[in-house]
């Protein structure tokens, strides 16, 4: 099933609704039918508390749900699950350790860690710090080199893998290729990060290493860079990012990490204010985000 979060007709933020996308393409308000059920969190906890699964949890409760119109999921989608941390990893992919090798004077430190057991793992953003779908990301102001980063992302909850989202970890190349100490600044300031538009679980995503995945960016309605790739080519497993990620770290409630990208525009190619781009994970959908500097 997939989960969206959508704004109430009067559009009050304490009032949003947690929306559910059966496997016929049927959409169910799963807070009409309780109020305990008002975000993706609420429905992890209820799952967790009765040792049953998100989907089992939401198939009860339908029922009693009034039915939602398909149209507004993806057009009115709101950030689909608001985690207390977004982590990311790096150099999961050949050609991302290919690209940090072209942006840095470094290149072995990248190497080193393609070539490793362990990840590269990394602190990404804060809820403050994310947007959702049809939002701005951010582009640094005091960087030249800024591109967008597709990738998808695994949702925890109590340490636990429950869905499915796609990230975007927006990036500023120049900054973390002058130096590998400065990658905090590099990636994460304000609308660094985006997720969206839903939570897929795993009765629609049986494999996530067999997904298919676009970037599409667009500029005064001309697509100025577009690309496709396959999950298959992630050289680290997400049972092996998410394994490295609990080790000696206390998780929060939920969160998401994010596994890497394999779509890197040219060289040539920052992102500037106005940009339109255009994620597309099979079986998740679309994450659509405008950006402007900050």
């Amino acid at each position: 099933m997939r989960y969206y979060r959508l704004p109430s007709r009067e559009q009050r933020t304490d009032s949003d609704s947690l929306v559910v996308v059966d496997g016929e393409d049927d959409a169910y308000n799963l807070t009409t039918a309780s109020d305990d059920l008002g975000s993706f969190t609420e429905l992890a906890r209820a799952a967790n508390a009765s040792d049953r699964t998100i989907d089992a949890i939401a198939r009860d409760r339908i029922p009693d749900a009034d039915q939602f119109e398909l149209d507004r999921t993806d057009r009115d989608a709101l950030l689909p699950v608001v985690p207390d941390e977004v982590w990311a990893a790096g150099v999961t992919y050949s050609i991302s350790e290919e690209a940090r090798k072209a942006e840095s004077g470094k290149p072995e430190v990248y190497i080193d860690v393609y070539d490793s057991d362990r990840p590269e793992l990394f602190l990404k953003a804060t809820p403050s710090r994310t947007v959702g779908p049809n939002e701005a990301i951010g582009v640094r102001g005091d960087s030249d080199w800024n591109v967008p980063e597709p990738e998808l992302g695994v949702v925890l909850h109590r340490e636990e893998v429950v869905g499915y989202t796609i990230g975007n970890d927006v990036s500023s190349r120049d900054i973390e290729g002058e130096n590998p100490l400065y990658l905090p600044q590099a990636k994460v300031y304000d609308r660094c990060c985006s997720l969206g538009p839903c939570v897929a679980t795993g009765d629609v995503i049986e494999d996530p290493h067999d997904l298919g995945m676009s970037l599409t960016i667009e500029r005064d309605g001309e697509v100025v860079f577009e690309d496709e790739t396959t999950t298959a080519e992630m050289a680290t497993t997400c049972e092996t990012l998410v394994k490295y990620l609990r080790r000696h770290n206390n998780l929060p409630e939920t969160l998401v990490l994010l596994t890497g990208t394999a779509l890197v525009p040219p060289d040539t190619f920052t992102l500037r204010e106005g940009d339109k781009v255009t994620i597309d994970i099979d079986h998740i959908g679309e994450l659509v985000n405008d950006t402007i500097v900050v």
